[in-house]
């Protein structure tokens, strides 16, 4: 399953609060979870993650172990050519 997550900093980032955000990813891909990208933005939301997991449950401990630091919201995402298969 992909996930695209939205992401805003708690507190601000210093460079021990990315190491440990680094460590955490380690952790997750461990569980399963493979990065695709993330993103440091301007505007409305300071990351984008786009990554892939087993399912929900892998995904959202995924996030818990980052939200003391980041605020989320979490998009499941289909890759188009499947959701085209949707369509009646």
């Amino acid at each position: 399953m992909y996930f695209i997550s939205l992401l805003k900093f708690r507190k601000k980032p210093t460079k021990e609060i990315i190491a440990a955000n680094i460590k955490a990813m380690k952790e997750e891909e461990k569980d399963g979870v493979k990065f695709h990208g993330i993103f440091w933005t301007l505007g409305r939301y300071d990351v984008i993650g786009i990554y892939e997991a087993p399912n929900e449950k892998v995904a959202m401990k995924s996030q818990l172990r980052k939200s003391e630091v980041l605020a989320s919201e979490t998009l499941i995402a289909i890759p188009v050519e499947e959701a085209r298969k949707l369509v009646d």
